[in-house]
């Protein structure tokens, strides 16, 4: 991930679940807002409502590895928190590719081709 850091900080996650915008659909939900950088900060949310250790960081992972492979198609400057449903738990990895791909193009923060 060239141009992400991690978000960590609670304070940051909370100001962008309430005044971020947001896209959801049935495997995830993503929360995006300016955060006025020239990278984006990502943060990753997996409950643990979802299942134990393992099966949480699998999804992390997951979410990661999606990111990761398209981070090049997104635009830069934006602070990124990406939620896991329960369903995304059982998923295919490429429809969670699917989702997050529609999820960023709700939001527009795709490049233009």
């Amino acid at each position: 991930m060239l141009h992400t850091v991690s978000l960590k900080e609670n304070a940051v996650f909370r100001r962008l679940y309430y005044k971020g915008a947001s896209a959801g659909n049935r495997y995830l939900i993503v929360y995006c807002r300016r955060n006025g950088l020239d990278k984006n900060r990502l943060g990753l949310t997996v409950s643990t409502k979802l299942g134990h250790a393992v099966v949480r960081n699998r999804m992390r992972r997951r979410l990661r590895e999606i990111y990761r492979a398209d981070e090049e198609s997104l635009l830069h400057g934006y602070d990124i928190v990406i939620v896991a449903r329960s369903a995304a738990i059982e998923a295919e990895f490429s429809k969670l590719c699917r989702a997050f791909e529609k999820a960023t193009q709700t939001l527009e923060l795709r490049c233009e081709p």
